[in-house]
């Protein structure tokens, strides 16, 4: 489009708040932008020379203009986000943020669950997150665990179920982890005040559970349930604990967005901390594609709306290094200068700059994505040297592992993409299988991998790695034949050294160039499977192994063992731990009994 023709529409382009599309001649979605005053900022495009070739390439493309006109400027920043995420306009900022994240949920059920996900479905149950780790959510939910009484178990618990009697408590009852709602020992009322305090403990709120333990106690002692009041008195103090070292900058903080940004090249690099009730609870470290040179003033409006969007983030007061338009009408922005506030705002920035440096690290040594084939080509290097119906941008690649005959075990990897979805990676303790039988483990992880898929109605990958002999290939055959899945998916083995691919039912091996992409992208999947399976196995062994040497101990169970395994790890440093470090796991008196073991060893 050129200046005379823009002259003629340009006055039929309302000044107000909008967003505004560009389409190019074959009606495809070149870029959409944000605009306090529409006609002001599209005519910037075309009634001025473009300095940056990029956006005279833009403008030379140009054949349609299209815009919608909104109330505010923040809806204006938010329509927008949603636009690119959408369309991924060719000239538009490209993110780097393809992870599934965890979310934490309350389940609409009687007696709700409370667990991890990584989907989220219409049911009416609660969700709370994302969240950046998947080890956060793991260290919250044993805060729950190990601090008030919620089921974890699948029971139906209706009202009729339960009225007739249709379930008995399990050892989490007796063990003190849950109430027993199973037998109707615990009301609903009482239940859902317990759920109440986990949104508490998930919202970094941690004083009103503190303070409804503390009621607790008052009430155990009241009633001369002096042993019972222990017992909460230990919870009030881990949590005092955990509060401790849970990030707290200031009480008096409140709810805040922190953000900070560092541009390098055509990539900016970001770094977001969500604070609740003076605590962090979210970290993320954002890079970013600019496709147009755009301004930091533009990238950090835009992903604000981005990060606040995708973490459900309700704050009312941003920290930002410097001011940013579009940000003035739902809350609040602050430039720091001394105290708290800036404190936070410069711990952002020393994680941006350590993450813009790692990323300058792997440039160096040729390890970022601009150095690396270019994925799609290897993917369809990878789909011609196989025949295959579709190109692999899902791959899974299956283990066994196993030590002198014990402690067998399967892993699977997953790679989209051509690079590790480390989301999507799964651990197998063999379940129907007796004794060591590589073929029919195999049959087993490949038949309950894929049978989940199904009944989840997730996406199958387009090619399937059997890391093994002909053996094993024809063993994950079957379970693929009963799951009758031969058309919907490729199945291949990979031999064992020498790198050779088998098609179920051939003869004769298919040898890929020893140097192609193709092969160095298989041969990174089966390295990755291997790594992974083997970190499992010897995690799994060394637990085995723990346990083994304490079973000749009197009074020791299982129990006390999986405590004394999560705290010390290892024989070598329990025999190290003093009967002070002991007693606080087991117990004066078991502990007294292992040092007297130790000491005859």
């Amino acid at each position: 489009m050129t200046q005379e023709q823009f002259r003629t529409i340009s006055v039929s382009i309302p000044t107000e708040p909008g967003v505004y599309k560009y389409f190019d001649s074959n009606g495809q979605l070149l870029y959409v932008g944000k605009a306090k005053n529409l006609r002001k900022r599209v005519s910037s495009y075309f009634l001025r020379n473009q300095a940056s070739y990029k956006t005279a390439e833009l403008v030379r493309r140009i054949h349609k203009i299209d815009y919608t006109i909104v109330e505010t400027e923040q809806d204006a920043l938010f329509l927008e986000n949603s636009l690119i995420k959408q369309f991924q306009p060719l000239f538009n900022i490209d993110l780097k943020d393809d992870k599934t994240y965890p979310f934490i949920v309350i389940k609409n059920e009687p007696f709700p669950r409370v667990f991890l996900t990584r989907r989220k479905y219409p049911d009416g149950s609660h969700y709370l997150g994302p969240f950046t780790s998947v080890a956060k959510v793991r260290e919250l939910l044993e805060l729950i665990r190990q601090n008030l009484p919620i089921r974890n178990c699948k029971l139906n618990l209706t009202a009729e179920n339960i009225r007739k009697q249709k379930f008995k408590v399990c050892l989490e009852y007796h063990l003190g982890n849950c109430k027993g709602p199973c037998e109707g020992l615990q009301t609903e009322e009482d239940y859902q005040q317990n759920l109440e305090q986990v949104r508490n403990i998930l919202n970094g709120n941690l004083q009103p559970v503190i303070r409804h333990l503390q009621a607790e106690m008052k009430k155990e002692v009241e009633q001369l349930h002096f042993e019972k009041a222990a017992v909460i008195k230990k919870k009030t103090e881990y949590l005092e604990t955990y509060r401790s070292r849970s990030g707290v900058i200031h009480p008096r903080l409140g709810n805040l967005d922190v953000f900070s940004i560092r541009l390098y090249k055509n990539k900016a690099f970001l770094n977001y901390l969500m604070v609740q009730n003076g605590s962090i609870i979210q970290t993320e470290n954002i890079e970013v594609q600019c496709k147009l040179d755009e301004s930091e003033n533009e990238i950090l409006a835009f992903m604000i709306g981005h990060v606040r969007n995708t973490f459900n983030s309700k704050s009312t007061e941003l920290i930002l290094p410097f001011e940013v338009e579009f940000l003035k009408h739902d809350f609040t922005v602050t430039v720091p200068k001394a105290g708290p506030r800036k404190k936070l705002l410069e711990l952002s920035e020393k994680n941006v700059t350590h993450f813009l440096n790692e990323y300058k690290r792997k440039e160096a040594l040729h390890l970022t994505d601009n150095h690396k084939p270019a994925a799609a080509a290897v993917l369809s290097e990878l789909q011609e040297e196989l025949h295959l119906k579709e190109l692999p941008v899902h791959i899974e690649c299956f283990d066994n592992s196993n030590f002198q005959g014990s402690y067998p075990v399967s892993a699977m990897v997953c790679f989209k993409n051509g690079v590790p979805s480390k989301n999507d990676y799964r651990h197998y303790n063999i379940k129907t299988v007796k004794g060591i039988n590589d073929f029919e483990s195999m049959k087993e992880v490949v038949y309950r991998r894929y049978k989940r898929l199904l009944d989840e109605q997730a996406p199958l990958p387009q090619l399937v790695i059997i890391d093994g002999g002909k053996g094993q290939l024809s063993a994950a055959a079957e379970s693929i034949r009963e799951l009758q899945l031969q058309q919907q998916l490729t199945l291949i083995g990979l031999a064992k050294n020498v790198e050779e691919i088998f098609f179920q039912g051939d003869k004769e091996s298919l040898k890929l160039p020893y140097q192609s992409n193709s092969l160095k992208l298989i041969r990174s999947i089966r390295d990755e499977v291997h790594r992974f399976g083997i970190t499992f196995h010897r995690q799994k062994r060394s637990k085995g192994a723990f346990q083994n040497q304490l079973e000749g101990i009197p009074g020791i169970g299982k129990a006390t063992q999986e405590a004394l395994l999560k705290q010390f790890r290892s024989m070598a440093n329990m025999k190290k731990a003093s009967l002070e470090e002991l007693s606080k796991v087991t117990g004066l008196k078991k502990a007294q009994l292992l040092k007297e073991y130790f000491k005859n060893l």
